[in-house]
């Protein structure tokens, strides 16, 4: 798949086969390889995806990072493809970027898939992950941790080529570190902007696991009856990264999204 980097030093890969294309945002502290089983599955389909700010290849220097800087970001690449209209999915941050993205871009929007996405934490929930990026900040060790909320025990036991993948994406040297504690700050501390939200009229896709215990069912319904023309699809038996472990499923939801 052909890939590069634009002009503000941003990577993506992009494999255009003259479709609408999709582009996928990856989550916090991971990159765009996290999307292989939806690149694979939409190989007839042109399909982006990138590394975020601070994330993979993309370098990012700025002390603090904004939900606005993810979106120009975004824009950035597809305006050096020449890229005008999209399919855009968001998985976690990355849903929140393409929240943020389709607020103030909505003409380069086909559809919008949010997938994992947090909204109207309770105070409970806002505590455990505030926890977390403590922790993270401590550089006290998180990855299996976060690897327990992300796929079921299962999953793992049967797919040890995936734990020792994201294992590896979440123990980062000292740099790459401080670049996702920018990212993971933003997240941790993220207040969402309802009425922005009620104002987005893209046809939208939510999307979350059924055993997702930080971003809820709860939240992703609650996202979806504020958001104007949207539904909402629970990945049975899926956790955080049900993109992953339930990859069929997520796959053909998207596919017929899409294709409606």
């Amino acid at each position: 798949m052909p890939e590069g980097f634009d002009l503000n030093q941003n990577y993506y890969k992009f494999n255009n086969n003259k479709t609408t294309p999709i582009v996928f945002i990856h989550g916090v502290g991971l990159d765009h390889h996290m999307w292989e089983p939806q690149i694979n599955y939409f190989d007839k389909y042109s399909t982006l995806t990138y590394d975020l700010l601070g994330h993979g290849k993309t370098i990012f220097a700025n002390k603090t990072v904004t939900l606005n800087d993810f979106s120009n970001q975004l824009i950035s690449i597809l305006n050096f493809l020449k890229i005008d209209k999209i399919n855009l999915i968001g998985f976690s941050l990355g849903a929140l970027i393409a929240l943020n993205f389709a607020s103030k871009f909505q003409n380069n929007l086909h559809t919008l898939t949010l997938i994992g996405t947090v909204y109207k934490r309770s105070s409970s929930e806002r505590i455990k992950v505030l926890n977390r990026y403590n922790q993270a900040k401590l550089n006290k060790p998180i990855s299996k941790k976060a690897l327990k909320r992300w796929f079921s025990d299962d999953y793992l036991k049967l797919n040890p080529k995936i734990y020792n993948q994201f294992m590896k994406a979440l123990n980062k040297n000292s740099k790459d570190h401080l670049n996702f504690l920018k990212s993971y700050h933003l997240f941790a501390n993220h207040k969402d902007d309802i009425k922005l939200i009620k104002k987005i009229k893209t046809r939208t896709l939510i999307m979350t696991g059924s055993n997702d215990p930080g971003s809820t069912v709860a939240m992703s319904k609650a996202l979806s009856i504020d958001m104007i023309n949207s539904n909402f699809v629970e990945i049975h038996k899926g956790k955080h990264l049900c993109s992953i472990e339930c990859a069929d499923e997520v796959n053909i939801n998207i596919k017929n999204f899409i294709n409606d």
